[in-house]
């Protein structure tokens, strides 16, 4: 039996964690061609394990556990393997495809700034949603090119206005229990005891800015990630209308979702535009 075996079900269990946690990446993941599509997969692995330790491991040493995860992820990149499936899956992908610490090491200084930060100026603002989004969609794009520098250097700053707008819309849509679980007030200069209509709408322009950049990058990907990533387009840009047609009271009192069943209709509608793209 040889190690493909355990290759295969590291990409699995990291599969496994997209599905579990987000239907939404996960369909957008799922779209993707086969050739991509286990990286990314691990890639979210990667992510979501990391995003857990700092926001839902309450009781245990957060900090100590963000750190050694850090430290085993750098040491399964060097070694080619790791007895832990997540960092093992994410390694084949990171050296497969050229993901190196330049990338990596950014994410790794947002989520510890996740430990210990519970208001951002403009400036680390913004470094921090580069290290937790940005960065992964430039991971991504690795993959996407698949060793095509030229091409990679291109989309750079399309995929990261696409990885702001995301995390932008997640924090919108996540602001209560950030505020009032975690403590944390990621847009600067807004007060959540105070949130009004017009912080909301502030908010709302700079995201649209984003995803009207990202678009015009979209559209340039490989025929065989497009349709994943503009599916996920489609689904947090709908996210952000539904709240911006919700009032500042309504963000701080519930989570905005999209249902299911738009989510197939979107889904429907990818498929259409995305045929008209390559036209």
């Amino acid at each position: 039996m040889s190690i493909k075996l355990f290759d295969d079900t590291s990409i699995a269990m990291s599969r496994k964690l997209a599905l579990n946690y987000s239907t939404s990446f996960s369909l957008g993941i799922r779209l993707l061609s086969k050739d991509s599509r286990w990286a990314v997969f691990s890639i979210y692995g990667l992510v979501r394990v990391a995003d857990e330790i700092v926001d839902t491991f309450h009781g245990y040493n957060k900090e100590k556990m963000l750190l050694d995860f850090k430290a085993q992820t750098y040491q399964a990149m060097e070694d080619g393997i790791s007895t832990n499936p997540v960092l093992h899956a994410f390694q084949l992908a990171a050296n497969q495809f050229g993901i190196g610490k330049d990338l990596i090491e950014p994410f790794f200084q947002s989520m510890e700034e996740d430990l210990d930060t519970s208001a951002h100026s403009a400036e680390s603002y913004s470094e921090y949603i580069y290290g937790s989004a940005e960065v992964v969609g430039l991971m991504c794009l690795k993959v996407f090119c698949n060793g095509d520098d030229t091409q990679y250097n291109h989309l750079v700053p399309f995929a990261r206005s696409l990885g702001a707008a995301f995390q932008k819309v997640n924090f919108l849509r996540d602001i209560r229990s950030d505020v009032d679980e975690r403590g944390r007030v990621y847009f600067p200069g807004v007060d959540f005891n105070h949130f009004t209509d017009a912080d909301k709408y502030e908010i709302i322009q700079d995201v649209k800015k984003d995803f009207s950049h990202a678009y015009k990058g979209i559209v340039q990907l490989p025929v065989g990630c497009r349709l994943g990533v503009y599916t996920a387009y489609i689904y947090y840009l709908k996210l952000l209308e539904k709240i911006e047609r919700t009032t500042a009271v309504d963000i701080l009192e519930s989570r905005i979702r999209i249902p299911n069943s738009q989510k197939i209709a979107l889904l429907a509608q990818s498929f259409v535009k995305e045929k008209w793209m390559g036209a």
